[in-house]
């Protein structure tokens, strides 16, 4: 009843009778089964007896074949039927945390609070398309031609920027908040997509990478066959899948929780359904790089964790000095896995408008039970740890944010004062250099 009515507000209606059906036909082939798994030992009983009696065990024989054949048909329906149910249980989203608003859309989120000044330029500010491609440091045309739409091609000073604010920010991560730094695999396992909720719900959005040989174009168009082919490898659409599964199938010692990882990785979507939206620049781009926060927390703790983990993706914004909000989403703009989401959205001048720059999200129980992510409490029994991660923060977005606040008149960019060490303690990108 929980997760129907947590299926609703998130828009959705979970087809209760379909899974009763699904429930009815495994009991009745596990029973089945089970019945002929115990038949099996006693042919071999009364066939052991009659040979040492010297009998004729033909009949015997034939009637085990025929149990046997019956055997091998059930636990193939029931094979087919499991993998059904698994799918169809992978399909409900997380429960939301009573906390959580309810809502249809972004329309209803609420607004926490705000951090810093919105910028008075005196002029009309650009967006960092015109800023970028003033000072030739972007290249979206030889972007295109590398690899296609939605890509981008950085150049000199703007490329360091880019790495400087990486640099940065797993600098404070790591020597001011103990995050421990990670350095992962950008292809991973299914199973570990599996894990963190990304499949096989959100399939379309992630690239896959086959392995070698020739493909069919005719298989490319079969769903089964494209998986038997491909399914190899994915690239991570964000470094939470590889770091939340350090810990899948393990049981983390009490005294170590909760353990605490950064990561900077590029990530990659296809961004399927999002056509005609944020086309231009940087935005809505098919490869872009994150800073990732995971904690893996004991469920005591974990809402603190979370206030926590926002606070220092915040953090960042702080030094750079740009203006932001936090948000809590509601049920209906929620993402799946997650039990509650707090969005840090940054000012972006060129947009006039407030843009996410990152995403802080407690995961409750909901990946650990898909990973069997375990530890022990404190009378020594294994249970399952909670999860959570947030961008910290998404870097592509961040250079936007700084280019478009930092922008001048004479089309440069100011040097955020806590970026000026990683660059070579420049204070500005001037145009015409």
């Amino acid at each position: 009843m929980a997760a129907r009515l947590a299926s609703r507000g998130r828009g959705a209606e979970l087809d209760v009778q379909r899974f009763k059906e699904l429930e009815e036909k495994r009991k009745e082939h596990q029973q089945f089964v089970e019945a002929f798994n115990a038949r099996r030992n006693k042919f071999a009983k009364e066939i052991g007896q009659a040979k040492a009696r010297g009998e004729d065990i033909s009949k015997l024989l034939e009637d085990q074949k025929l149990d046997q054949d019956m055997a091998d048909a059930n636990t193939e329906i029931l094979d087919k039927v499991q993998a059904e149910l698994k799918a169809y249980l992978e399909g409900i989203p997380n429960i939301p945390h009573a906390s959580v608003p309810i809502g249809a859309s972004a329309s209803d989120n609420v607004e926490l609070r705000r951090g810093g000044s919105l910028p008075d330029f005196g002029f009309a500010p650009r967006d960092h398309v015109d800023i970028g491609t003033g000072l030739k440091l972007f290249d979206f045309d030889v972007a295109g031609k590398i690899a296609g739409a939605r890509f981008t091609l950085m150049k000199g000073p703007l490329a360091r920027l880019h790495r400087a604010i990486a640099q940065f920010m797993l600098d404070v991560h790591s020597q001011e908040h103990g995050y421990t730094e990670v350095y992962v695999p950008y292809l991973v396992n299914a199973e570990s997509m599996r894990g963190t909720g990304q499949l096989p719900k959100f399939e379309a959005d992630l690239f896959k990478a086959f392995k070698g040989g020739t493909v069919p174009l005719s298989d490319l168009a079969d769903t089964n066959k494209l998986t038997e082919i491909a399914a190899e490898f994915y690239l991570i659409p964000t470094a939470e899948v590889p770091v939340t599964n350090i810990v899948r199938d393990d049981i983390v010692p009490l005294e170590s929780l909760p353990l605490k990882f950064v990561c900077h990785s590029p990530c990659f979507r296809s961004e399927a359904g999002s056509y005609g939206k944020d086309t231009r620049g940087m935005i809505r781009n098919h490869q872009f790089d994150k800073v990732e926060l995971v904690q893996i927390a004991h469920p005591d703790k974990s809402y603190e964790q979370l206030e926590q983990l926002t606070g220092h993706a915040e953090k960042i914004l702080k030094r750079l000095e740009l203006p932001y909000r936090v948000v809590t989403l509601c049920t209906g703009d929620m993402g799946f896995a997650a039990a509650k989401t707090y969005d840090i959205e940054v000012w972006l001048p060129g947009q006039n408008a407030y843009r996410e720059i990152s995403s802080c999200s407690n995961f409750e129980a909901f990946q650990a039970r898909r990973m069997q992510a375990r530890f022990r409490n404190e009378k020594g029994k294994p249970e399952l740890v909670h999860t959570l991660n947030g961008s910290g923060l998404a870097v592509g977005r961040t250079l936007i944010a700084v280019m478009e606040n930092y922008q001048r008149s004479d089309g440069g960019i100011d040097i955020p004062r806590a970026l000026r060490p990683y660059m070579g303690k420049i204070e500005a990108i001037e145009p015409g250099r």
